[in-house]
C-alpha cells in the first residue's frame, strides 16, 4: 500500500530532495516551505508521517508538531535539526516523536523509519530508570511507535496535549507513593490501557492495569502486548 508523507523545511530545494528520495521507494510526497502552510495541508490530508525540520521562520519544528496535532492526533512525527541541544527540541520531544536526526538525515534510516510510523501510536512511557526508559523507546520505534516519556510522578503532570494509545508505567517512582504515576494518568485519560512495569511484584495493585510485567521482563511479550491493544484500535 503506498503511504503518503508531508515534508517541511522553509529550503525549498532540500524538502524536494527528501520527497524524491521517499517517491523513489515507491510513497508519496508533499512538501511546504513554512508551517503555516503545512498546516493547511494537514488540514485538508491524512498523511502517514511528518517529517519536518527543526529551525524554520515564524513557526519552528517544534511548534509545527503541537499546532499539527490538534489537526491530526494520529499523525507521527519526524524532526530532522543540526542543533540538538536547543530549547525547541525538548519541548518537541514533549509532543512525542518517532525519532529526532540529525540534518541532513541519514537516508537508509529515515525511509526505515517513515515506512515503520504508525497512525495513532503513541506510547506514554513513566519511567525514572533513564537507561531502561531508553532502550524501550527505541525498541517502540523499531516497531513504529512513538513515545513521549516523563522520569517522575511531577513530570507525569507536564505531558504535553497528547492523546497516547498505551502507557508503559513503574509501579514505583522515587517522588510519589508506589502507583501514584498510574493513578494520574489513569485521571487524566480514563480509557488509557496501562501496563505496569515494576522489580517490586509484591505490591502490584489488584485489576488497575491492562497487564504487570515484572523486571527483569522480556521485552518482546511486552510489544506484543502493545501490538495487541493498538491492533484492536485499528
Amino acid at each position: 500500500m503506498t503511504r503518503r508523507y508531508l515534508i517541511v523545511d522553509d529550503n525549498a530545494a532540500f524538502a524536494e530532495n527528501l520527497a524524491e528520495i521517499v517517491r523513489d521507494h515507491g510513497d508519496e510526497a508533499v512538501t511546504a516551505q513554512s508551517g503555516a502552510r503545512a498546516l493547511e495541508l494537514a488540514a485538508e490530508n491524512e498523511f502517514d508521517a511528518l517529517l519536518t525540520d527543526m529551525r524554520m521562520p515564524v513557526m519552528s519544528g517544534a511548534a509545527l508538531v503541537h499546532e499539527i496535532r490538534r489537526i491530526d492526533p494520529g499523525v507521527p512525527a519526524i524532526v530532522i535539526t543540526a542543533y540538538t541541544g536547543e530549547r525547541d527540541l525538548e519541548a518537541a520531544r514533549q509532543e512525542g516523536l518517532l525519532a529526532v536526526l540529525p540534518k541532513p538525515p541519514p537516508i537508509e534510516r529515515l525511509v526505515e523509519l517513515l515506512g515503520l510510523a504508525r497512525r495513532d501510536g503513541l506510547v506514554a512511557l513513566v519511567e525514572d530508570d533513564a537507561a531502561l526508559s531508553d532502550n524501550l523507546c527505541e525498541a517502540l520505534r523499531d516497531h513504529g511507535y512513538s513515545a513521549v516519556t516523563a522520569r517522575s510522578v511531577t513530570e507525569t503532570d507536564r505531558l504535553g496535549e497528547v492523546r497516547p494509545f498505551a502507557a508503559l508505567v513503574d509501579l514505583r517512582m522515587p517522588d510519589g507513593p508506589d502507583g501514584e504515576a498510574m493513578r494520574r494518568l489513569a485521571h487524566r485519560f480514563p480509557h488509557l490501557p496501562i501496563f505496569i512495569i515494576t522489580a517490586h511484584a509484591d505490591s502490584l495493585p489488584a485489576g488497575q492495569a491492562a497487564a504487570a510485567f515484572v523486571k527483569p521482563f522480556d521485552s518482546a511479550k511486552l510489544l506484543a502486548a502493545i501490538e495487541g491493544v493498538h491492533g484492536r484500535k485499528q
